[in-house]
């Protein structure tokens, strides 16, 4: 009974020296992980943020009635010509998308034109070169 206590001290403190291994391996690559996110995240917060005072005057509220700042009018201008941008690309690919479709279909009813004259042109033939059709006799 006494070996089957030490077997089972023995392995429950085998299993927690893992944990405690792998839980300080996790812990170190997490650091040198929030070390190198820190050091990105400062570049991207540079491109991102502004400085203080041109946040300031971004942000201020104008009346109603006051004319637009120049820069809301070309933030404005960009939204809408990139709109228009979209618009106009969606719309011809729709286009492009339908005339080839349109296209497809008359090449499937020329070929099925074809082929009906074809086998009316084989059906007909009367063994005369040129074919019935052009080499009537009249009398």
């Amino acid at each position: 009974m006494a070996w089957k206590q030490l077997l089972l001290v023995s392995c429950f403190s085998t299993a927690v020296l893992l944990l405690s291994m792998l839980q300080e391996g996790t812990g170190a690559s997490v650091g040198t992980r929030q070390v190198a996110g820190q050091e990105a995240q400062e570049g991207v917060e540079q491109k991102i943020f502004m400085q203080e005072l041109d946040a300031s005057n971004f942000l201020k509220k104008r009346g109603k009635r006051s004319s637009k700042s120049r820069d809301e009018v070309n933030a404005e201008d960009r939204q809408r010509l990139r709109a228009d941008e979209l618009r106009r690309e969606y719309h011809e690919e729709q286009r492009n998308e339908f005339e080839n479709f349109v296209e497809e279909q008359n090449d499937e009813q020329e070929e099925r034109g074809r082929e009906a004259i074809e086998q009316w042109r084989q059906w007909h033939y009367d063994g005369l070169y040129p074919p019935y059709l052009y080499n009537r006799h009249h009398i």
